[in-house]
């Protein structure tokens, strides 16, 4: 079996994913904000999902209310694998008001007001698949309910409220591991911090106590070889290390220089500086955000200046520079971003 899942990107839909994680252990997972993130995820899924037409395939999507026509759309295109063969089960499960004309329509579309989207998927889950024994029971099903007083803001149950609002922050502010180079990282990560937190559930003023131990708690994840750091460094030595091991597929060309190139990285300073320092035969560094604001660094061996003037006349100084193009459109997909900036820098040699 293929199990494919689309989730929201804040507590509620991380932490269904975590629920499904703990069965569908190697299945693929991809999470999007609303508008044009869940079209283009939806359009992926559908294209990864056509590499396994000999598997049955299990298709979830939560905490993401699809517009009518977005619904239509995904009918239509599970009809036509359907028709072309495929075994596919495909499941809505979420609890936004405004899903109700989907839901009334489509009878894979549960949706369900009165709960958060993770824990909808937790009773789903248990329903259909048994899918937990009582020692994961133990932490999983709390560590939801308080998700829930959270998510849908049940102020009545304290305890569970204020833990949630720990939880709602400590999601929130994952920003160390970067989640468009790095998505299942940055899953794993969130991932990593909600199985953690499920530990203080028990404790005296858990609440707290977990607020305080949030940036151990990050350290812990981020600490590749045991030695203590301040959580900048830690971030930044993990980040080399992940690109380090992605660069193949990172580089990009000016004639006769290597590049590594980004995408909505970010404050690239830190990160930049250490992956040039690292990584000799690189020359310079750039990140593309995702409206087209570009940022160039280089170590003394090209002026990355003259590249962003030339590029969309940018400017700044040899080893710091930037640049703003137009003509770039927002995508998920880093391929079309690489393709776009090699062709640009094509174009100067």
């Amino acid at each position: 079996m293929r199990f494919f899942h689309l989730s929201h990107t804040d507590l509620d839909g991380y932490s269904c994913q975590l629920i499904t994680k703990e069965f569908f252990k190697e299945g693929f997972f991809y999470n999007a904000n609303y508008g044009l993130e869940v079209k283009l995820n939806l359009k992926k899924i559908l294209e990864d999902i056509k590499k396994y037409k000999e598997d049955d395939i299990v298709f979830f999507i939560t905490d993401l209310n699809l517009t009518l026509n977005e619904s239509k759309d995904l009918q239509k295109a599970i009809k036509n694998l359907k028709e072309e063969g495929f075994n596919i089960k495909l499941q809505l499960l979420d609890h936004h008001a405004t899903g109700q004309k989907s839901a009334e329509k489509y009878d894979w579309y549960y949706l369900d007001t009165s709960r958060c989207a993770a824990k909808i998927t937790y009773d789903y889950m248990m329903k259909e698949y048994a899918a937990f024994d009582e020692e994961t029971s133990m932490w999983l099903k709390p560590l939801i309910d308080a998700v829930n007083a959270i998510d849908i803001w049940l102020d009545n149950e304290e305890k569970n409220f204020e833990f949630g609002k720990v939880l709602l922050t400590m999601i929130s502010q994952v920003r160390e591991v970067n989640n468009v180079l790095f998505a299942d990282l940055n899953r794993d990560f969130r991932h990593f911090l909600l199985k953690k937190a499920s530990e203080y559930l028990y404790l005296e003023k858990a609440n707290i106590k977990l607020d305080s131990d949030i940036h151990k708690l990050k350290k812990e994840f981020l600490n590749q070889d045991g030695v203590d750091d301040t959580l900048d460094n830690l971030s930044a030595k993990y980040l080399v290390k992940s690109l380090a091991n992605l660069k193949e597929n990172l580089t990009v060309t000016y004639k006769d220089h290597k590049g590594l190139l980004t995408y909505t990285l970010g404050s690239i300073s830190i990160p930049a500086n250490a992956f040039l320092m690292a990584n000799e035969e690189y020359d310079f560094f750039i990140d593309v955000s995702k409206k087209g604001s570009t940022s160039f660094r280089a170590d003394g061996k090209v002026d990355v200046s003259l590249i962003a003037q030339k590029l969309a006349d940018g400017g700044g100084h040899p080893n710091a520079a930037g640049c703003y193009f137009e003509d770039f459109k927002e995508t998920i997909n880093y391929e079309d971003v690489k393709r776009f900036i090699q062709t640009k820098l094509d174009s100067l040699v």
